[in-house]
């Protein structure tokens, strides 16, 4: 572990889950929230992909909280999940975040599309990699908060559909990108999803400080 990473455990009503925070080097009002499958975790899908967020992003001005889940097991508890991840944006708010993305992977996607419903003043972008869909049935008022998609063409463990079917409910902004050779990590097309992930959180956050988010 660098120096830049700091365990840290956070409250909530179901008892503390634990986290790393890895901060901006200059004071910052911009956070990015990362969160795995139902087996949690750290370091994210495609080999590793939020450990790197969390090297990467500090040095552009954006503090990085990788959240783990309190419960683990199969299929992830949905409304336990969700506790967690407004948990940890009530957090980054009170670490002065006015701009917060949230990330989620499989189990993960739904849990941050239902965590940016319930922090609507808070959250300015929500990205589900290999979402699930159960947990997103009210996806279409997370607008108009933008929404990302990403999907491996090759994951059989949740089909692209579900990201499809996602999209199609969601409403605008939204995007979609079917990755083809990609299976549910997405390590396979690593580069491309990590084009795509750093471009949109770019381009979300400056959007969100123009249109006067702090």
């Amino acid at each position: 572990m660098s120096v830049d990473e700091t365990p840290i455990a956070i409250p909530t009503p179901g008892g503390p889950t634990q986290a790393i925070w890895q901060p901006a080097h200059e004071p910052s009002r911009a956070a990015l929230l990362c969160v795995g499958g139902f087996d949690g975790g750290f370091a994210g899908p495609a080999n590793g992909i939020y450990a790197d967020l969390g090297a990467a992003l500090p040095q552009r001005g954006i503090d990085v909280l990788r959240l783990d889940f309190r419960v683990k097991r199969s299929p992830g508890p949905i409304d336990e999940g969700t506790i967690d991840v407004v948990a940890g944006v009530d957090w980054l708010s009170g670490e002065g975040a006015g701009r917060v993305i949230l990330v989620g992977h499989s189990y993960g996607g739904a849990i941050v599309l239902r965590a940016g419903l319930r922090r609507k003043e808070s959250v300015c972008g929500v990205a589900a990699l290999s979402t699930q869909t159960a947990g997103i049935e009210q996806v279409a008022e997370l607008a108009p908060i933008p929404l990302l998609l990403v999907h491996g063409l090759d994951d059989t463990r949740l089909p692209p559909r579900l990201s499809q079917f996602v999209y199609q409910e969601a409403a605008e902004p939204k995007s979609l990108h079917l990755l083809e050779g990609a299976t549910h990590s997405l390590r396979q097309k690593r580069d491309k999803l990590w084009s795509i992930l750093t471009d949109w959180i770019e381009a979300t956050l400056t959007a969100a400080a123009d249109n006067g988010a702090n």
